[in-house]
């Protein structure tokens, strides 16, 4: 039987919720704020799916998970609600409506790429890309970096990815490492004021151990079928077996969100394997920003050029191609919600989580500003040109100078979800008052 674990007072049967979650899957454009606003909106507002202590708990979880925190955040509502098969299907039907609207795209790109018109249309978008990408820079940066630390891990990180070309796994690791450092240390001198270690630490039970391991064998059952297929019906193994092993590792290393995954599929895919070229990924990241979902679904154009180029401009082979780097990217997130959260949930108070997550945000931002040099650099000098263009620049500054002029007055509005926020702090502090 399926389990409604929602605090909320709604109901909803397992079709109302799979309604709800096919819905969002089209109609989610503007990135992760957009998706978290309208989750926040029809589920606690209008729906009273979940109340708001839940919803936001709920979202505290996923940002400390890989992968795109709005989908992962819709799988652990619909696990709420349904248990794991309403979060499956939450999940799915999150990403599926933007799967097949980039599939769709990408064909009329390697079809059409060299018309006129469409020419015209990336030549608009991409300024315009760029100027969002600024935006996200200054209003992350602002927020991430508060102490001199940070600081030097950002400018160290930037540095290290863009002139050492030092891969984003190993960055996240050394920073890992001194996040775990600096919290011992300051545990050892007194200054972790977070509560006893007694109520933090998850004790693993065996039944929490052999559910873990039923989830971690299911997932790499299901991640194994495609394999499987493309080992008996396919041609030229060892590039889908490369394929595979490369997004999923890119979904272990998302942590921050799109915008840290992008420059490292980026600089893998362009630098190293060659599947596509440095103009035709900034167009990629066009094509994602118009279509609904999370923006690392840029990842299945990738997928698409290099099974294209790799078998002699195949559309079957390219489409096949998306569809293997979207599944591969995006199941290692339901591992991530139906295991971590929970351990992640009762671990969060520990001193040596909040340093590692202090530098892990710094790295975040380091990870933006490369993305941002990334894509100005492929605008201002398209196709390798020595003379910038000037009307991009124009275009930039106008794109950027409207989106500040947005965003201060949607800043002037009440911030529904701050009022939500501050509501239940006073709740809290009324009860504790009492």
């Amino acid at each position: 039987m399926l389990e409604n674990r929602s605090g909320g007072s709604g109901h909803p049967s397992l079709r109302e919720a799979l309604g709800f979650w096919w819905k969002l899957g089209w109609i989610s454009f503007g990135g992760t704020a957009a998706h978290l606003a309208i989750m926040q909106s029809e589920l606690v507002e209008k729906r009273r799916w979940i109340d708001s202590d839940d919803f936001f708990h709920a979202l505290s979880h996923c940002m400390l998970l890989p992968g795109p925190e709005a989908q992962q955040l819709a799988i652990y509502i619909g696990w709420k609600l349904h248990g794991k098969i309403g979060g499956f299907l939450a999940g799915i039907l999150f990403v599926l409506p933007s799967t097949a609207i980039l599939l769709g795209l990408s064909l009329l790109y390697a079809g059409y790429g060299t018309v006129w018109w469409v020419t015209l249309l990336f030549h608009v978008l991409k300024p315009i890309v760029v100027a969002l990408v600024l935006h996200a820079l200054f209003k992350i940066g602002r927020r991430a970096l508060r102490s001199r630390l940070q600081w030097f891990v950002a400018v160290a990180s930037f540095l290290a990815l863009s002139l050492l070309h030092v891969p984003l796994p190993w960055i996240m690791g050394v920073i890992v490492a001194i996040g775990v450092i600096l919290g011992l240390l300051r545990r050892l001198r007194g200054i972790d004021h977070s509560p006893s270690r007694e109520r933090t630490v998850v004790y693993a039970s065996s039944d929490v151990l052999w559910r873990t391991m039923r989830i971690v064998g299911g997932c790499a059952a299901i991640g194994s079928v495609p394999l499987l297929l493309l080992g008996i019906f396919g041609c030229d193994f060892p590039f889908w077996i490369r394929l595979s092993a490369f997004f999923t590792q890119t979904a272990f290393v998302t942590i921050g969100g799109s915008y840290t995954v992008i420059p490292y599929v980026a600089q893998v895919a362009v630098m190293k394997f060659s599947w596509l070229s440095h103009a035709q990924m900034l167009d990629g990241f066009a094509l994602a920003e118009t279509t609904p979902g999370p923006l690392i679904i840029v990842v299945g154009f990738v997928g698409f050029m290099a099974g294209f180029h790799h078998f002699n401009g195949s559309f079957l082979m390219g489409t096949i191609a998306l569809l293997v780097t979207i599944f591969y990217t995006f199941l290692p997130g339901f591992l991530f919600v139906f295991v971590a959260a929970p351990w992640i949930a009762k671990s969060g108070a520990s001193q040596v989580i909040r340093s590692v997550l202090k530098l892990i945000t710094a790295a975040v931002v380091a990870a933006i500003l490369q993305l941002t040099v990334f894509l100005f650099r492929g605008v201002l000098f398209p196709a390798g040109s020595r003379n910038p263009d000037l009307w991009a620049v124009v275009w930039i500054m106008s794109a950027s100078l409207l989106i500040h002029l947005n965003s201060r007055r949607m800043f002037r509005k009440p911030d529904r979800l701050s009022g939500l926020r501050r509501n239940c702090a006073r709740k809290a502090e009324t009860a504790s008052s009492r």
